[in-house]
Order: structure tokens, then C-alpha cells, then sequence
């Protein structure tokens, strides 16, 4: 029996619902059906699971390699089982804690844009589910770049900017790293402002975390200015998507074109997620990369409305 994928979208600038069953029955060319929607969409929900861990594995896998995040761990929680799962969690067993990022709100961000080759996807997978809260925002940074005003682009363009790595999005310490007093001297690598997505070719506003970050070569106030400006456009709410989480849920994204943020929580309530993710390239810039969303994808979205 084949199995149809059909994939509706959120009718926002980003994001779609893919609805394929059961993931750990998906075929080869289901599978092949699913990607292009992630690239199309930069975002997919799949509803519905039931997963162990090993089956969570298994299904990131046909995303690419997956990623053992040797940096994610701040050097509180326990250790973890399957090093491919990261636990995000505010839930304490015996008064340690189970998994990362608590509960209160969690930056803007794209995820280990810290590390010289970031991610290319991350994977969510909701095991438990507070009655309200912690929902899980999305924004397009190919949109935000294509409706860059034209002088904030200018001010942009052949800048690198770096992407510090002493803290996570909660804002809490890494493990082994001191706090950050300089932006300029914090540890992390650069990458381009700009950056153009190696399947797609279309070029996206990239710019990871906001604190801590440190434009190159500008004086600290200039790049505070800038990189304020750069994140109020890109973060628009009409720009975003938020989705409300089930048990259950599959999010999947893509990390070189699309931003998130966590909503707080109340954390009286328990909330366990299971994260996978697949290992990316270096950032780079491509003069013939191409501006906007590509063209599928606006299409899709017109359609929706």
C-alpha cells in the first residue's frame, strides 16, 4: 500500500503541516515526498507520534547526519542516554535536572550558530505538554532579507558577523566558559551576514543569536545599533508563526533560513521534549545567490491565503 503525503500550509510566510502517518512506516518515497516540503516551507509539523528514542533516530537520519551536540550541555543535567538526543526539559529528578533550557522564555535564535559548521536541521519531538505556554515561534530569514530596507542592506553588505558561544538561549553558562565583559573579544566564530542556502541557492539574513553578537570591524556602539535594527525587522510579528504544541508533535527546520524562539512556561507544570539534529556546513556567501523566497514556496503561501 502506498502511503500519501500531503502537506497543508500555515498560510503565514512560513511553515506547513505535513501529514504522512505513522514516520516509523514512512517508505523511501514518502521520505522523498516529505523533504521538499521542508525546503519549500522551512518548517514542518507532523502529528501524532509515538516514538522511542531509537525510532526518533532512525526517522532524523533521512534528514542527513545527525549531530551529537558537543556543545549543548551546560554541566547540570544528567547525562544523556542516546548522545544524538538532547533533552529540553524544566522536570528535576532528585533535584537534577533531566534536560536543558528550563522554562522561561528562550531568545531568538538559529541553532549552534556558535560553531564554525552550524546546524543544517533541528528536530523537536513533544513527550510531555504543559496545559498553556511554551509555544515555539518561527520567522523566514529569506523574507526578512528580501524586505531588508534598502539602506540597512547596504550597511550589511560583505559584513561578518560573530556568533558567540559562552551561553545558550536561555542565557545560561556553558560549561567551562567565563562570561562575556567584550563582545569583540567573546569566543565563537564569524560567519556572513548573508548567507546563501546551499540546496535552495536563494539567500537568507543569518544572524543566530542577538547577545553577544559583535559585527566585525564597526565599533561596538555602531554594531549594537545595527544589529538592533537588523532584529526588530527581522522579528516582526507579522513575519512569524507560532505553533501550539501536542504530545506528540513533530517539528522539524531548517536552521539556515528560519529563526525560533520558546515562549515561556508556567514550571509548576512538566514539559519534556526530545531533540535531534542533523550536521550542516560552513556558512558562506554566493554572489549569485538569489534574494527572496524561492519561488515554490511563494507560491505555496499565496495559495494558502
Amino acid at each position: 500500500m502506498q502511503m500519501t503525503v500531503t502537506v497543508k500550509p500555515t498560510g503565514r510566510m512560513i511553515g506547513a503541516e505535513v501529514r504522512c502517518g505513522d514516520v516509523r512506516s514512512l517508505s523511501d518515497d514518502a521520505s522523498r515526498a516529505v523533504y521538499p516540503a521542508l525546503l519549500d516551507h522551512l518548517v514542518i509539523l507532523i502529528r501524532g507520534q509515538s516514538l522511542t528514542d531509537p525510532e526518533l533516530i532512525a526517522f532524523g537520519r533521512r534528514f542527513g547526519e545527525l549531530d551529537f551536540a558537543p556543545l549543548a550541555r551546560t554541566g547540570k543535567e544528567k547525562a544523556r542516554p542516546h548522545p544524538e538526543i538532547i533533552v529540553v526539559s524544566n522536570v528535576l529528578e532528585n533535584g537534577v535536572p533531566i534536560g536543558v533550557l528550563r522554562d522561561a522564555e528562550v531568545v531568538w535564535h538559529s541553532d549552534n550558530s556558535y560553531r564554525e559548521t552550524p546546524l543544517s536541521y533541528s528536530g523537536l519531538y513533544a513527550l510531555e505538554i504543559p496545559p498553556s505556554g511554551g509555544e515555539t515561534g518561527y520567522v523566514n530569514m529569506y523574507h526578512a532579507l528580501e524586505t531588508l530596507p534598502r539602506e540597512l542592506r547596504a550597511r550589511i553588505e560583505g559584513r561578518t558577523l560573530k556568533h558567540d558561544l559562552t551561553y545558550n538561549s536561555a542565557g545560561d553558562l556553558r560549561a567551562g566558559f567565563q562570561p562575556v565583559t567584550d563582545v569583540r573579544a567573546a569566543p565563537g566564530p564569524s560567519h556572513p551576514i548573508v548567507r546563501t542556502h546551499p540546496e535552495t541557492g536563494y539567500d537568507a539574513l543569518y544572524l543566530g543569536r542577538r547577545p553577544n553578537a559583535y559585527i566585525n570591524g564597526l565599533p561596538v556602539d555602531e554594531s549594537e545599533q545595527l544589529l538592533n535594527a537588523l532584529w526588530a525587522h527581522a522579528t516582526r510579528p507579522e513575519f512569524q508563526w507560532h505553533h501550539t504544541w501536542r504530545a506528540g508533535d513533530i517539528l522539524i527546520w531548517d536552521n539556515r533560513c528560519a529563526m525560533h524562539h520558546r515562549n515561556p512556561f508556567d514550571g509548576g507544570h512538566r514539559r519534556i521534549m526530545h531533540r535531534i539534529q542533523c550536521a550542516g556546513d560552513r556558512p558562506v556567501h554566493q554572489p549569485s545567490g538569489k534574494a527572496g523566497p524561492h519561488p515554490r514556496a511563494a507560491t505555496l503561501v499565496e495559495a494558502a491565503r
